[in-house]
């Protein structure tokens, strides 16, 4: 599992949906399906009607892969910032039950107003 305790950050970017739902495809309960996806180096994160998917790509070949499962009924409370003029990346913090802050950092030209409110949507509403 991703040790999420470290304040790592990973840099996000978005990335087509069919290949989010194909990256995560054997994880998804039926009737399950990614509503938002996103890529960095290698690593990808996965937004679906239940939970967050983190998908950690390990290893010099990237044949070892760590998937997490984040629940959003685990979230305890969250924080968007907006992307500035000097620090042009958006930001996603997370503070989960059990496992502390969970930071995302996502390109300039990610909607981080509109994940902020998916996330209140299913945190906040469909509790």
């Amino acid at each position: 599992m991703i040790d999420f305790s470290n304040d790592r950050t990973i840099k996000l970017k978005p990335m087509d949906l069919a290949q989010g739902q194909e990256a995560v495809a054997m994880l998804l309960l039926e009737g399950e399906s990614v509503g938002a996806a996103f890529k960095g180096a290698r690593d990808m994160i996965m937004f679906t009607g239940i939970r967050i998917i983190v998908v950690n790509v390990q290893g010099l070949a990237g044949k070892k892969t760590d998937y997490s499962s984040l629940p959003y009924r685990n979230i305890q409370a969250f924080s968007v910032e907006t992307a500035g003029a000097l620090d042009r990346d958006a930001e996603l913090e997370i503070w989960m039950s059990g496992l502390g802050k969970v930071k995302l950092e996502f390109g300039k030209d990610v909607d981080i107003h509109a994940i902020g409110r998916w996330i209140g949507q299913k945190v906040l509403v469909d509790e």
